[in-house]
């Protein structure tokens, strides 16, 4: 879960999306250069798995895989927080939510 302020900071796949009236990553959407190089245009945003410093969530101390987040996946689910910055985008109160 991603909030609408950090929804930009998330890396893009090198190839496009097949439903294009969505995705962010095509010609037609902005997304995406024409005749664009993945590799040289953004190293900050793609995920490397020969780092050896992964960040750890604030909430379990697990490791996270996504370049720019502070809470992994399962714990933004169960909070309703935004993995990267931590604001609340789903009020969680009335809901039954596993992490299963």
């Amino acid at each position: 879960m991603v909030c609408e302020n950090c929804q930009k900071k998330v890396g893009t796949v090198a190839t496009q999306d097949i439903w294009k009236s969505g995705s962010r990553n095509t010609v037609e959407s902005g997304g995406r250069k024409l005749n664009e190089n993945k590799l040289l245009s953004g190293k900050s945003t793609r995920y490397s798995p020969y780092t050896t410093k992964f960040s750890k969530c604030k909430v379990c101390k697990g490791t996270i895989h996504q370049p720019g987040s502070s809470y992994c996946q399962g714990c933004a689910y169960k909070l309703g927080i935004c993995t990267m910055c931590g604001v609340k985008v789903l009020q969680t109160k009335n809901y039954r939510q596993s992490a299963v």
